[in-house]
């Protein structure tokens, strides 16, 4: 039986479901997913053989390709969310593990392009975990 999940966007706009299973679960800490998340990595889930429906906004839906790499973005045109990018070259669908609204049960497989990976990056272990936002930010 194959799996269904669903996922968005920020605003609601665009709604999707991948019919598939996801075989691997990237961090991606290249220049280029730093560029492209604003963060120190991307996180893609990554699903062989299965199939993407747009089930509302696909009109919304816009893809950077960038020149001469395999490196590609979808996102909403509307509130610029990350969504699903149909990677012909490997025969999969590729889903910004953030975009997913359904449960999955796939861990994160490996940290790639761990050299390219930002200083601050390292040194998380110590930092202070919070519930919401903190008090100092707040005042």
């Amino acid at each position: 039986m194959t799996n269904k999940h669903q996922g968005s966007c920020l605003c609601g706009r665009v709604k999707y479901e991948l019919s598939g299973d996801f075989q691997s679960f990237f961090l991606c800490h290249c220049t280029r997913c730093q560029k492209d998340t604003g963060s120190a990595h991307a996180a893609n889930l990554f699903a062989k053989a299965s199939t993407l429906t747009w089930l509302q906004g696909e009109s919304d839906v816009k893809t950077y390709q960038h020149l001469n790499s395999m490196h590609a973005k979808s996102f909403c045109q509307i509130c610029g969310s990350a969504l699903p990018t149909i990677a012909e070259s490997i025969n999969s669908v590729v889903v910004p593990a953030g975009s997913l609204d359904s449960v999955i049960s796939i861990e994160p497989t490996a940290k790639i392009f761990v050299s390219s990976c930002v200083n601050w990056f390292r040194y998380l272990d110590n930092v202070p975990n919070y519930e919401e936002l903190p008090e100092q930010v707040n005042n």
